[in-house]
């Protein structure tokens, strides 16, 4: 199902074509594990794994979701948003509304149906496609232009047509969807997901500095396919794992006299070791290490040097599983496969962790018997099945 399809479930569900249609791409995060909330370096990209809202304003003050997803609907009034328990999908739109109501966004009510393509629980951030699909689609109904601190005046459509969002906009829609998620949906998550469904550019790779929050893209080098194994562990941020490590790392990071576990380098942590627990050491070190990951592996790709890139994201994995510990035996299972399989440059846990997929990097005419056999040999192992998948760069949210 892609636009069509939901413009006739719309249809269906509201007995009138919808006004507009929005989409928002999930991401991988090609290297650089929960380093974004400690102000550290991330390498994502943005993939062809879409949800999609098409929306109509209403008169009144009522918003109605239908989702090809879940059944039944949620309605409420945009003066009294509230979760509904048996509609917990709607929250992070919900969180939206009420995050640009903050920033004096005015809007009424509206009808709107959602639909994705992004696999739940995989790790490929549905929760943020959804988010910033829902600050695109209330920009389309009500357009508005956000400053610093304040509103703009509201964009004019030429061609009938908003014009694009500046990168400086599209900061202000990632830390609006990210307050969503921490304030009303209770995981106190980075930018990444948020700013790489947005800045996504095809065949590209997004380079975030979260100290600085700056955004580049360098290409994929040729002949390199992205391939998505989904371990069929299903992870929820919300259940508190995502919200314990990162307590972890705050914790690390004041005990080491620093704002944020960026400005730590390898040396300092090992003579400042005592002063840690070994919880608190175990997330610093990964996070520290990560970075400088992030750094070679940056060098490695301008370079063209894959297989040392692929190196990168193997370590990556082992300080995940050994030391940041939110991978689990699904995952590892998963690498450890890949890694003996030809034509596999490199493989690691994507996202989160506690379950999801792990993303590999795999040689282009290696990639039809790479996805075979990683299949057969990770059911042969565990009795489950999965069906690894390429994944294309696809352009960020529109």
């Amino acid at each position: 199902m892609g636009d069509q399809d939901l413009k006739a479930f719309f249809q269906s569900s509201f007995g009138a074509p919808p006004a507009h249609v929005v989409r928002a791409p999930g991401r991988l995060e090609l290297l650089g594990n929960h380093t974004d909330y400690n102000a550290g370096l991330v390498m994502s990209l943005a993939v062809d794994k879409y949800v999609y809202i098409a929306a109509t304003p209403r008169q009144d003050a009522i918003v109605e979701l239908a989702s090809t997803s879940f059944p039944g609907r949620d309605c409420f009034y945009i003066d009294h948003i509230a979760r509904n328990p048996a509609a917990p999908w709607a929250n992070y739109i919900k969180g939206v509304l009420l995050e640009l109501k903050k920033s004096g966004v005015h809007f009424t009510g509206f009808n709107a149906a959602v639909h994705g393509t992004i696999p739940f629980g995989a790790g490929l951030s549905s929760s943020a496609a959804l988010e910033m699909a829902t600050t695109l689609i209330i920009r389309e109904l009500f357009p508005f232009s956000l400053r610093e601190n304040s509103l703009d005046a509201p964009p004019k459509r030429e061609n009938g047509k908003l014009p694009p969002l500046t990168p400086a906009e599209k900061l202000r829609l990632a830390r609006i969807g990210q307050a969503a998620e921490s304030e009303f949906v209770g995981v106190k998550c980075g930018l990444l997901d948020q700013i790489s469904s947005l800045f996504g550019k095809q065949g590209q790779v997004i380079q975030t500095d979260f100290l600085h929050l700056t955004v580049q893209h360098d290409p994929m080098p040729p002949g390199v396919a992205i391939v998505v194994a989904d371990s069929a562990v299903k992870h929820d941020l919300a259940a508190g794992d995502y919200n314990e490590v990162r307590a972890q790392c705050e914790n690390a990071a004041r005990k080491l006299g620093v704002q944020f576990l960026r400005s730590v380098t390898p040396a300092q942590l090992e003579e400042n070791k005592s002063k840690l627990a070994p919880r608190e050491y175990q997330c610093a070190f990964h996070i520290v290490g990560e970075n400088q990951r992030v750094i070679f592996g940056e060098r490695a790709l301008r370079e063209g040097e894959v297989y040392q890139f692929g190196q990168y994201l193997f370590q990556s994995h082992a300080s995940s599983r050994d030391y940041f510990k939110n991978s689990t035996p699904k995952l590892d299972a998963l690498v450890e496969i890949a890694q003996k399989l030809k034509g596999c440059y490199g493989a690691r846990l994507t996202g989160g962790g506690f379950g999801g997929a792990t993303i590999n990097l795999v040689q282009q005419d290696a990639l039809e018997q790479f996805k075979r056999r990683l299949a057969e040999e990770y059911y042969a192992r565990t009795k489950i099945r999965t069906e690894p998948w390429m994944a294309r760069i696809v352009d960020g949210a529109q």
